[in-house]
């Protein structure tokens, strides 16, 4: 376990610098947001979620698809070429996922839908896993809540759910805004959900987690997260929910990311 998470954490290192890259040809690539959901959306495609699962993955948190196009390049499902023209007027891929494109199981970016369309996956097979990825900001969404009870009332135990509960949207914290969504573990408890928290960057917690979850029930995953994480400059600052860093700041995050991966 101990070799995987090293590899792990290398391989984190290098998708933030290849978002970092994308950075500099796109004006708003939702940086903080992504970098927040690298470990998480890691150990899902690379971990656990096995190839003949891949069809069953959500990523509900639509804002952070770079990162998903970034590894299905590194799982050979999308191109470099691809990649070079994202958000692009003649590219392919947007600043949100669309279904038409290749290893892309549903348009998301209209934040509250993912977790619906996962219910739908999971009760048209129960015997494969349903993987999805939330914003903490979507627990505002009346139709999170509505999929959170109706998954619980199908019996829908093969959903796994993962909230990037990074505690900060566009603007301000979402405990100062929506205090009440919080303790989010409980809440999901409350409406016969298994739930767990844990470290989301910390990529033998995230498997740990998953891998222990009572199997008899849908599974919740509350990823405590830092927007913008590693990065100095960004952690935990909301105007980088949208820009891009400048040429200098681009060189400080990138001298950061090579020293703490000695790439």
């Amino acid at each position: 376990m101990n070799k995987l998470i090293s590899i792990a954490k290398r391989r984190c290192i290098n998708y933030r610098v290849k978002l970092l890259e994308m950075s500099q040809r796109v004006s708003a690539i939702h940086l903080g947001g992504t970098f927040s959901s690298t470990e998480i959306l890691d150990a899902i495609y690379n971990i656990l979620m096995k190839k003949n699962e891949r069809e069953n993955f959500i990523l509900s948190k639509g804002h952070c698809s770079a990162l998903q196009y970034v590894i299905l390049k590194d799982l050979k499902v999308l191109s470099e070429n691809d990649l070079r023209k994202y958000s692009k007027s003649n590219g392919k891929l947007g600043v949100h996922p669309e279904v038409k494109n290749e290893g892309l199981n549903a348009s998301t970016g209209s934040l509250g839908q993912g977790l619906s369309m996962a219910a739908g996956f999971a009760l048209s097979n129960r015997k494969k896993n349903v993987y999805v990825v939330l914003s903490d900001g979507e627990l505002q969404e009346g139709s999170t809540w509505e999929a959170i009870m109706a998954i619980r009332n199908l019996n829908l135990k093969n959903i796994i759910a993962i909230i990037d509960n990074n505690d900060l949207q566009s603007l301000e914290r979402s405990s100062i805004l929506t205090p009440s969504i919080y303790p989010i573990d409980r809440k999901f408890i409350n409406f016969g959900w298994d739930s767990k928290i844990c470290d989301g960057h910390n990529t033998k917690e995230i498997v740990k987690s998953i891998l222990n979850r009572d199997k008899k029930k849908p599974f919740c995953l509350v990823a405590k997260t830092i927007k913008g994480y590693p990065i100095s400059f960004m952690q935990n600052n909301p105007i980088w929910h949208y820009r891009s860093p400048s040429k200098d700041e681009f060189s400080i995050a990138m001298n950061e990311l090579k020293n703490l991966g000695n790439l």
